[in-house]
């Protein structure tokens, strides 16, 4: 049977490692943000940067709604990496094996786009996807909310029951479950919830396994 299938992959943790190295790095620059435009200390503004991430999700929604922080300014000046190319951590043969997969690729991420698409030209994959569906397109409603989905899926014209989502963030992949999606986990956790077709620890795992997803 023809493969008719699209992919989506988020971008951090999935595409490449960022727990080394990029995530340390934004958190301190949106400490470093609330401490500058908040008037906060440096242990005041980590409490709070860590508070709005656990009740919303994401600490931008937190500051959006109590402080009116303007979500552009904000996404740019957290998400500025002059030595990007040495930070990222990626696996190997990543190219090969994303052209070893059939179908149309696209990455919903809930960073901003500069950032975005500055990782996949870093990584040498950029030309692999048709496109890249980042926080800024939510409207910044991110997943694992499904308006965001929603409008990936109508903007590219994608079916949910023909796509697979593969991300390392479970609650995410419940949302792509419910909306008809297949979902594979990325992680070194060993338990399948419901909601997960399949666990993989890396995704060089992914051309080996296509028919499990048919």
């Amino acid at each position: 049977m023809a493969w008719t299938k699209c992919w989506i992959f988020d971008l951090d943790n999935t595409l490449h490692n960022a727990t080394p190295h990029i995530f340390p790095h934004i958190n301190r620059a949106m400490t470093a943000y609330l401490q500058t435009h908040l008037g906060l200390d440096e242990a005041a503004a980590g409490e709070l940067r860590r508070h709005y991430w656990q009740r919303y999700g994401a600490t931008l929604l937190g500051l959006m709604r109590h402080h009116d922080t303007d979500p552009l300014h904000f996404l740019w000046n957290t998400h500025q990496f002059p030595d990007l190319g040495r930070m990222l951590v990626r696996e190997p043969q990543l190219r090969a094996t994303l052209r070893r997969l059939p179908g149309r690729k696209f990455v919903f991420s809930n960073a901003p786009v500069h950032y975005s698409r500055a990782v996949l030209r870093a990584l040498a994959i950029a030309d692999l996807f048709d496109d890249v569906f980042s926080i800024e397109r939510t409207r910044y409603r991110p997943k694992p909310d499904s308006y965001g989905f929603l409008r990936l899926c109508r903007a590219n014209r994608l079916r949910p029951q023909r796509c697979i989502m593969v991300e390392d963030t479970a609650d995410n992949l419940k949302t792509a479950k419910r909306l008809g999606m297949k979902t594979v986990w990325v992680t070194k956790t060993a338990r399948t919830p419901g909601h997960v077709d399949l666990n993989i620890t890396s995704l060089a795992q992914l051309p080996r396994v296509l028919d499990c997803l048919k």
